[in-house]
């Protein structure tokens, strides 16, 4: 898997976490899209809460993954990390995250 791979994949579970939040047929309900739907918010206040959330998801994923290159903290320590996957592959060392993270959470 490459870097682009890797923050690709945070990026599309974040997708799949915000769906499932606000997705409502019954087969792909969550505990979240139900707790949601017991808010009976009109249509306006959900995109706004679906907004927030997504911004929410975006500010999470989007720490962790600079956090794990280096460019910024996790807790109250920053250092940089090797990511390798189960078959003992480097995916990602110091720096390589960063560029992608910035382009699937922030980029158009």
């Amino acid at each position: 898997m490459s870097p682009e791979e890797f923050v690709k994949n945070f990026y599309l579970e974040k997708q799949n976490i915000l769906h499932s939040s606000f997705n409502n047929e019954m087969e792909y309900r969550s505990m979240t899209s139900i707790k949601i739907e017991e808010l009976n918010l009109d249509e306006i206040q959900t995109k706004k809460l679906k907004e927030i959330v997504s911004g929410l998801l975006t500010d999470a994923f989007y720490t962790i993954l600079l956090g794990l290159d280096g460019s910024a903290s996790i807790g109250n320590i920053q250092e940089s990390f090797k990511i390798y996957d189960e078959k003992n592959n480097l995916i990602s060392t110091d720096g390589d995250l960063e560029g992608y993270a910035y382009e699937y959470f922030h980029g158009e």
